[in-house]
């Protein structure tokens, strides 16, 4: 867990290493990191009360494409000033960048209460949530991504061009591939661990230029921290090598897609016991794990965007693809929507396998909190059995929605999500969600052209 500073220590810490400039970031809806560089001077006047940040963070898309179905902000509100709240105790230091000090915010509303729809911000209150029933939420994320010799010239023109990938073949666990790029490979071990990202192991993944890293667990917060850190500086390290970083969750429906697991346990609030872990247990798990199961599995339809956040994120959800489709929980098999992993009294965790790795980690780990604390405080039964074999054919408990829109329209009408996530984010996030399929229905692809253009 990272140290706790006060505003005066770390403005004195910055000042005694003669600070110029700081850089401040946030997460938008998306996960994107969005941020600015400001003067020392600047910091001194803004570390205490906060900054503000154009609004617009939350009123646009991934592409920058103000949305039309929001109430939060538009051009109905001018898109006004929102006030970002610095957390001092994410100080970090950039390698890549001459360790420029680097901090993350959340945002408050004019009253200066936590803003409902900021992605950091409704992760505090589910931690709060953990915290008041007595629990330390402890996760981390692991992450697949693509990796590809960088050449952004064809990404946005009318045609899409077919980027080289950075390694051919398929080449899970190679430590040949690993040591034929290995001043990249090295670098994001040693340089995302100086930015106090911790890597608790990184390789190849199956697929052409696939690596996958598993970042240190932490206490919530901390840890999804970490995670966005992750994602924005593995893009950043791999950009000043030549190289292009994809997080997107299916590249190309002939390779596999890229997952996000969530890994998570419960603690005891003195710190010392690991409450998923129970050795008297038959199966070494404790009945407090098995509530929090079944409300991961009886919540999953409902929050799946927060998960799946993407049109794309669907193409990932195929059966066979190593990435679940059934809403379905096992110990140790990579075929269920719910990997339990059992056994000593530090180990014993649950991963959530659904997610995606384009996800949002601050929804994402939200949503995986949220509903694994409401099977335990209505204490719902496992009464599902333990998958063995094949996770794919277990369609007894149902199957995950299939695309955004149908998964959008299952949370949008959720009583139950309204009820673990509040009626404000939950209008705003679907919105969000719904604006997204309704910018991919509109666009003619490249398959319905080869398809229908000639033969129809």
């Amino acid at each position: 867990m990272p140290p706790s500073n006060s505003v005066a220590q770390v403005l004195q810490q910055l000042a005694d290493k003669q600070t110029s400039k700081v850089k401040l970031a946030i997460t938008d809806t998306d996960g994107i990191l969005r941020g600015k560089v400001i003067s020392f001077e600047k910091f001194k006047s803004v570390a205490e009360k906060g900054f503000g940040f154009c609004d617009v963070v939350f009123g646009w898309d991934a592409g920058d494409a103000a949305y039309d179905n929001v109430r939060f902000t538009g051009w109905h509100s001018g898109y006004p000033d929102a006030n970002a709240k610095v957390d001092v105790n994410t100080l970090r230091g950039i390698p890549w960048e001459n360790n420029l000090a680097f901090f993350l915010a959340d945002f408050t509303n004019a009253a200066g209460e936590p803003l409902d729809i900021c992605p950091r911000s409704l992760l505090k209150k589910i931690k709060s949530r953990a915290g008041s029933m007595g629990f330390i939420p402890y996760f981390s994320q692991e992450f697949e991504w693509f990796n590809f010799v960088k050449d952004t010239s064809g990404l946005y023109g009318d045609t899409f061009y077919k980027p080289q990938h950075l390694t051919p073949g398929m080449f899970g666990y190679s430590v040949l591939r690993a040591s034929q790029q290995s001043e990249f490979f090295q670098a994001l071990f040693d340089q995302l661990t100086a930015f106090r990202v911790p890597i608790e192991g990184i390789h190849t993944e199956t697929g052409p230029g696939v690596y996958e890293a598993a970042v240190l667990y932490a206490e919530i917060l901390e840890a999804a921290d970490r995670a966005v850190c992750f994602k924005s500086g593995v893009k950043e390290i791999a950009s000043r090598h030549g190289i292009l970083a994809s997080f997107m969750a299916k590249f190309s429906e002939h390779l596999p897609g890229c997952s996000g697991h969530v890994h998570q346990s419960l603690w005891s609030a003195d710190n010392q016991q690991n409450l998923f872990f129970d050795k008297s247990s038959k199966t070494g798990i404790s009945t407090t794990m098995e509530h929090y199961i079944a409300g991961q599995l009886y919540c999953l339809p409902y929050i799946l965007p927060m998960f799946a956040p993407t049109v794309n994120s669907y193409k990932r959800l195929t059966e066979g693809a190593w990435a679940p489709t059934t809403l379905t929980w096992a110990f140790d098999n990579r075929t269920t929507a719910l990997r339990v992993l059992a056994g000593s009294s530090n180990a014993t965790r649950l991963e959530t396998r659904v997610v995606g790795s384009d996800s949002n980690p601050y929804l994402a780990m939200a949503a995986c909190l949220a509903a694994g604390l409401y099977g335990i405080e209505n204490k719902l039964p496992l009464h599902t059995e333990a998958t063995t074999g094949n996770g794919y054919a277990n369609t007894k408990n149902g199957i995950l929605p299939r695309n955004l829109w149908d998964a959008t329209q299952a949370m949008k009408s959720s009583a139950l999500a309204r009820q673990l996530f509040g009626d404000t984010f939950v209008n705003h996030f679907t919105a969000t969600r719904e604006w997204e399929w309704r910018q991919f229905s509109k666009v003619v692809t490249d398959w319905e052209i080869k398809r229908y253009f000639e033969i129809i």
